[in-house]
């Protein structure tokens, strides 16, 4: 097979054009970022030496000049910020209030239906199962994780296993559970799942078929990916207790169940929170899982899948910016906890 570049050019002037705004964007970030404050920084400190060498006061920069140099280097992320977050945002509420072809003003119709229509209903449901289980189980299985792997002989080779599932996308993890929830009719099976129920006599079944059961069979393997972080998190957050709180626990007597109760889980609670809240605003997002796995039907669709369906597929842009603006109220009050959290534990 020859390689013609006359039928190629087009296809080799778009590489060359992607080529050159990429030099151009990181070149322009590395002038914006290094080259002009080490030249702003030089300045300065040969004014100091000249001043230092004369003999004359210390020259001080204006106020006004401090502050155009601080807008100077928020500009570019108050800039993207913009672009990229605030337009949108807006953008999206407005059309939350609009019909599906974005042609009239419906009000708060949208909004309705998200709460009346009996598909939606089950789609809340859904997302509020995702939510109770996903950040608990997971939380909860780290935390297992990592109290029996801390300080044991293979600790190390036992972390990497367990984190690993953090290491392949949403997408990869969907395609091999459902090779493990697969079905062949009555014959032989290739999916894990039910070539265990076959072999101890009972009856292959389509799991990703029955509801409500698909669902809990989703959250899995939500929780085998996120299990890998809690485990990461709060085995650094075990090993951070002082030894000598540890110690004179022992000293006293306490028993490892007493051991775990009253001095691990008091300590680790700051890393315990960060968890659960990370873990429920990706729970909250969740959408390559549902769209790889069911691509939301049988009952399986949470809100960001169906936000999807109704934008991109049904055309209906009302009822899918609606979606967006209401998982987008969903996510703050968990970040406005997160935040206060993190005050309260800088404070203290």
């Amino acid at each position: 097979m020859e390689f013609d570049f006359a039928d190629e050019q087009p296809k080799l002037l778009m590489l060359m054009y992607g080529l050159l705004a990429f030099v151009l964007v990181v070149g322009g970030l590395l002038l914006l970022l290094d080259v002009v404050p080490a030249w702003f920084a030089r300045r300065r400190e040969a004014q100091l030496v000249a001043a230092s060498v004369g003999g004359a006061p210390l020259p001080r920069r204006p106020k006004q000049r401090e502050g155009l140099f601080a807008l100077f280097f928020l500009l570019p992320t108050l800039l993207l910020l913009t672009i990229g977050l605030v337009v949108p945002a807006i953008r999206t509420m407005l059309l939350s209030l609009m019909n599906g072809s974005s042609t009239e003003w419906v009000g708060l119709r949208n909004y309705g239906w998200m709460f009346s229509d009996n598909s939606m209903i089950r789609v809340l449901i859904n997302t509020l199962v995702w939510v109770l289980l996903v950040p608990l189980v997971a939380t909860g299985f780290g935390l297992l994780y990592a109290v029996l792997v801390d300080k044991a002989r293979f600790e190390s080779v036992a972390k990497s296993l367990i984190f690993l599932p953090m290491a392949i996308s949403f997408v990869g993890a969907s395609i091999i559970w459902k090779f493990v929830y697969a079905y062949r009719g009555e014959g032989d099976q290739i999916g894990l799942l039910n070539q265990i129920v076959v072999s101890l006599g009972g009856e292959p079944k389509q799991w990703l078929l029955e509801s409500p059961l698909n669902t809990l069979l989703l959250i899995v393997i939500m929780v085998w990916i996120q299990a890998g972080f809690a485990m990461v998190v709060l085995s650094a957050a075990i090993k951070a207790i002082p030894g000598d709180i540890v110690e004179a626990a022992r000293l006293d007597g306490v028993s490892p169940w007493q051991m775990f109760w009253q001095i691990t889980m008091p300590s680790i609670r700051p890393a315990l929170i960060v968890v659960v809240v990370t873990l429920t605003i990706a729970t909250l997002k969740v959408f390559d899982i549902v769209r790889t796995s069911t691509n939301g039907n049988y009952d399986t669709s949470v809100i960001a899948s169906e936000m999807y369906n109704q934008a991109f597929r049904y055309g209906q842009n009302g009822q899918g910016s609606a979606l967006a603006v209401f998982l987008f109220l969903l996510v703050i009050p968990v970040v406005i906890y997160q935040i206060r959290n993190l005050r309260q534990q800088r404070e203290g």
